[in-house]
């Protein structure tokens, strides 16, 4: 059987995903970090990180690389452990704009996976 996404509003995302959104935000990379499981991994711009110390250097650096100001622009749950969430963004990095999608798979309260393309 399919699953459809259902759309759900921010507030009701998991800890675990407002944690990393909001320590995105304030650009706190430990406050992000905390929401990933020890080996997660992230895709992102073509590359993916494996693992808690590559996640947290990835962090530092797309935190420090550019300027910008993030909008959430809607939630979806996927599947009971999976959550899409859709962001504008706006700054210095090439561009100049662009939307976002945050594909999320969650393990025991953790994102074990995150998945970012336009």
């Amino acid at each position: 059987m399919t699953q459809h996404p259902t759309p759900i509003n921010p507030t009701d995302l998991p800890e675990a995903i407002t944690r990393y959104l909001a320590g995105r935000d304030a650009k706190d990379v430990s406050a992000a970090a905390s929401a990933f499981a020890p080996h997660a991994t992230v895709a992102d711009d073509g590359h993916t990180y494996e693992g808690a110390e590559a996640i947290s250097r990835w962090l530092g650096r797309t935190d420090t690389e550019y300027t910008y100001a993030s909008t959430l622009t809607g939630a979806e749950r996927d599947a009971s452990d999976r959550y899409t969430v859709s962001q504008h963004l706006e700054g210095d990095f090439p561009g100049g704009k662009v939307d976002l999608r945050c594909r999320f798979v969650l393990a025991h309260g953790l994102i074990s996976e995150l998945g970012i393309a336009p």
